[in-house]
């Protein structure tokens, strides 16, 4: 089980491996961003974009599920007060193979919450050759291993 305390500036790790699909990107443009490029192949060809791309909202999706199965469901995550930043930066095309990276910014402990700590990310969506789908920056809530210490 992972606490605040475990999470240390500067510290990266990588995790997990997606397979995207065709007809989940299909069926996610269908349900919550319709565009062309998501839906249509020869809409999507025409584009700088190259041929069917998922939309940025479900790479938002891939990311947390990468998330919750690399670290997140064995920690002591409290939740989140959002993120800072969201970049969509290379296209996702069918058969793309992704993985997580994050990288810890800063840790700091809640100065009204003593139980809990909180921890800034950078979380990187790579493809298989390393290069960086989708880039994003939040905080995460976790609990302390020992809530009532307050260090001097």
């Amino acid at each position: 089980m992972l606490f605040w305390e475990d999470f240390h500036e500067g510290h990266v790790a990588t995790c997990g491996r997606y397979v995207v699909g065709r007809e989940e990107i299909v069926g996610f443009a269908r349900a919550y961003d319709p565009l062309p490029i998501h839906l249509d192949d020869a809409a999507a060809e025409a584009t700088r974009l190259g041929g069917l791309s998922a939309s940025g909202w479900h790479l938002c999706c891939i990311f947390m599920r990468l998330a919750a199965d690399g670290f997140l469901n064995n920690s002591d995550c409290l939740g989140s007060p959002g993120l800072d930043e969201v970049r969509f930066l290379k296209p996702v095309h069918p058969g793309t193979v992704l993985s997580l990276r994050r990288r810890v910014l800063e840790t700091r402990s809640s100065k009204s919450r003593p139980e809990m700590g909180l921890v800034k990310f950078r979380f990187e969506l790579l493809d298989a050759a390393g290069e960086v789908t989708a880039d994003l920056v939040g905080t995460i809530l976790f609990g302390r291993r020992n809530p009532g210490f307050r260090p001097a």
